[in-house]
């Protein structure tokens, strides 16, 4: 049994109902992970305001679910990688990709496999990383700028992961086609 609890907008604390409220508005539900980040406002709205920004930034939300993807797969966040692999197919990642990157491979497609690359070596690196392990993001036409605004997509991502590795939630029924163990 999970010390967690899986939070409605109804039983949330107060401080969290609102951004609830937020995610519902983005989704059309409240995702179970938001439901255990739930507990601590603090965190939730912290983690609402970088989840904003990433999602406004430079990246389309292809290249978006290709890094959070990546970020959950390389985290070992089972939620998380059923979660993305969902919303990837959605924005149009073709499926192989998203199976090269659920298999710990470079997806085919160059700028996926930038990104995939990039993302993966700041995390396993703990951003130590090295201009090879960052060839492939800027062969890929990427910017200096855009490697910054990644880390900031990994921080989101770390988030999430940490707390879904954490509180264990369960996995959606509508993601359950995307389970990855």
């Amino acid at each position: 049994m999970s010390n967690f609890a899986i939070h409605s907008i109804q039983s949330a604390p107060d401080g969290s109902k609102a951004s609830l409220r937020a995610l519902e508005e983005v989704f059309g539900f409240v995702p179970n992970i938001a439901g255990a980040m739930a507990e601590s406002p603090v965190l939730l709205k912290g983690f609402i305001g970088l989840f904003q920004n990433v999602h406004s930034g430079t990246f389309t939300e292809a290249e978006i679910q290709v890094l959070l993807l990546t970020n959950a797969v390389t985290n070992r966040c089972s939620w998380a990688v059923a979660f993305h692999t969902h919303l990837a197919l959605k924005q149009g990642v073709a499926e192989a990709d998203v199976e090269a990157i659920r298999a710990r491979r470079i997806p085919a497609n160059a700028r996926y496999g930038g990104l995939a690359t990039a993302a993966r070596a700041l995390i396993e690196h703990r951003g130590s990383v090295d201009a090879a392990d960052l060839t492939p993001f800027f062969a890929a036409g990427y910017s200096a700028a855009q490697l910054i605004e990644a880390i900031g997509v990994v921080a989101a991502s770390t988030i999430t992961n940490y707390v879904g590795n954490v509180a264990r939630p369960p996995l959606e029924d509508s993601f359950q086609a995307n389970a990855w163990r």
